[in-house]
């Protein structure tokens, strides 16, 4: 069907193969399940891309120019929905937006599962399901406002978090997967006193991943490690990619996911080798999943969890019951969220935005924050590097509205980082504007100076105010990303 349809006083015309017709709704419009068309008459505009995980490259670019996408076809496995990468047409994952520099942008954003995609090009937005229907969103106006006009329906129809995880002290960045038991029990000691909330124990704790018990190098097991973390007045949490299993892990076969040639699904790679994901369509793969979390919140104790590689659990496969990807690993989601309890706080990395929403409370937005600004190898916007953080956290802070934002750790240190004092103000504003805050230095790296500053940021909750897409205040100063985004400081840059 083919009509013409008035956003916000611009008229646009609009083609979707569902019934009914678009209903008017807070903001914008509410357009019917199924395929739908803008065609937009609005040229060579700025295209917003919304990478489907995490790690997938968020941000605009123009439609003249090639798609912002990752182009290493290995690492696209792991970090981006690759069955719908494009390398010829600009793609979007759940929501996209058009924006051609007048202050005003075209959004057109899914408001249900199904593995919602959208693409663009010069005259045309379009949005469909992979499978199933649900409505669209339509909305025209300032930037800022028909996002949060498009958060409010995702409140409403999927549900959101107000929960905080508060300040958090990480392992990852410090000693990646060496961490051990006798280091750890210095650093929670040295601690004591400081400003966190919350300290998370990262990889490398566990025998394989996939085998979910403590390795040698915690000989008095994670009860005890919880115990000393609970000493401190911390609330204690753990890294987990329950989802996921090595090929080596000893994780039966037959709660694996496997393609539609019987062989077993490959779900990204890490630790120098393919992973496979969970089957979590299957019953047992569920009781089996329920039994872990329960081991790890009950009689472990843990009540933070940071979920990685969960994307695993919406990979291309053959399901039970040809059960659809997205509401497969809305319902792990759920289940996990049933076993640990409203009181814990689940934290997503890899995390899919929409089937996500009123079960996690927050989600990664990016890349690992590495502590380098550019890796000169490498021009992957999903690769680990702290540029590639900043500008996809920036991109997705509409989200604040339905879950916390968490554009991973800043930095006090100058030990073992190459970043530069205007690269670290970088972090650590958009820490602040996030209300995210993350480090991974132990004490007794830190200076004393570098341990003061530490402690008076973490100790302080500024007023945020937000003046542009790129542009903040932090109690009064100014906190410019442009130069974040793109060195050339465009008027309309280009990330």
């Amino acid at each position: 069907m083919a009509l013409l349809i008035e956003l916000a006083g611009r008229t646009f015309a609009l083609e979707h193969d569902g019934t009914g017709s678009p209903q008017a709704a807070d903001g914008g419009l509410i357009l019917p399940p199924g395929r739908v068309a803008l065609l937009h008459g609005l040229g060579d505009a700025l295209f917003y891309r919304h990478g489907q995980n995490s790690w997938s490259p968020c941000g605009w670019r123009r439609l003249s120019e090639p798609p912002l996408r990752i182009a290493n076809p290995q690492r696209r496995v792991t970090a981006d929905d690759d069955v719908w990468d494009d390398p010829a047409r600009h793609h979007s994952s759940a929501v996209a937006a058009l924006d051609t520099g007048d202050g005003n942008v075209l959004l057109l954003g899914a408001l249900g599962l199904g593995t919602p995609r959208l693409t663009a090009d010069r005259d045309t937005l379009a949005g469909w399901y992979e499978r199933g229907a649900s409505p669209w969103f339509a909305a025209y106006g300032p930037e800022e406002e028909v996002f949060a006009a498009y958060t409010r329906h995702l409140a409403a129809r999927l549900g959101s978090s107000t929960r905080r995880a508060g300040n958090v002290w990480c392992s990852w960045y410090a000693y990646y997967e060496t961490i051990t038991e006798q280091q750890l029990a210095k650093d929670i000691n040295d601690l004591r006193g400081l400003p966190f909330d919350v300290v998370q124990i990262d990889d490398g704790w566990e025998r394989l991943v996939g085998d979910w018990q403590p390795n040698h190098k915690f000989p008095s097991g994670m009860r005890a490690l919880v115990d000393r973390i609970t000493d401190v007045g911390m609330v204690a949490g753990l890294w987990l990619a329950p989802f996921i299993a090595l090929p080596s892990a000893g994780v039966p076969r037959s709660l694996l996911l496997r393609d539609a040639r019987g062989d077993l699904v490959i779900a990204g790679h890490n630790w120098g080798t393919g992973y496979h994901a969970l089957d979590l369509s299957r019953s047992d793969t569920l009781d089996y999943l329920g039994s872990l979390i329960d081991r790890v919140v009950h009689e472990w104790g843990f009540r933070y969890l940071k979920l990685d590689f969960i994307n695993a659990g919406a990979v291309p496969g053959v399901r039970l019951d040809d059960a659809e990807r997205e509401q497969t690993y809305r319902d792990a989601l759920a289940l996990v969220r049933q076993v640990a309890g409203d009181d814990v706080y689940l934290l997503g990395s890899g995390a899919i935005l929409l089937p996500s929403l009123g079960i996690l409370d927050g989600l990664r937005s990016g890349p690992d924050v590495a502590p380098m600004w550019q890796n000169y190898a490498s021009d992957d916007p999903s690769d680990a590097m702290a540029r590639n953080a900043v500008v996809n956290t920036l991109h997705r802070l509409w989200h604040q509205p339905v879950v916390e934002v968490d554009p991973d750790v800043i930095y006090f240190r100058s030990r073992l980082n190459l970043l530069t004092d205007q690269q670290l103000a970088w972090l650590r504003d958009l820490a602040d504007v996030s209300r995210f805050r993350a480090v991974s230095d132990p004490p007794s790296w830190l200076t004393p100076g570098e341990l003061d500053d530490m402690r008076t940021y973490l100790s302080t909750r500024p007023e945020i105010r937000r003046l542009s897409r790129y542009e903040y205040t932090i109690d009064g100063r100014a906190a410019d990303f442009t130069g974040a985004v793109s060195p050339a400081a465009a008027a309309y840059p280009i990330s």
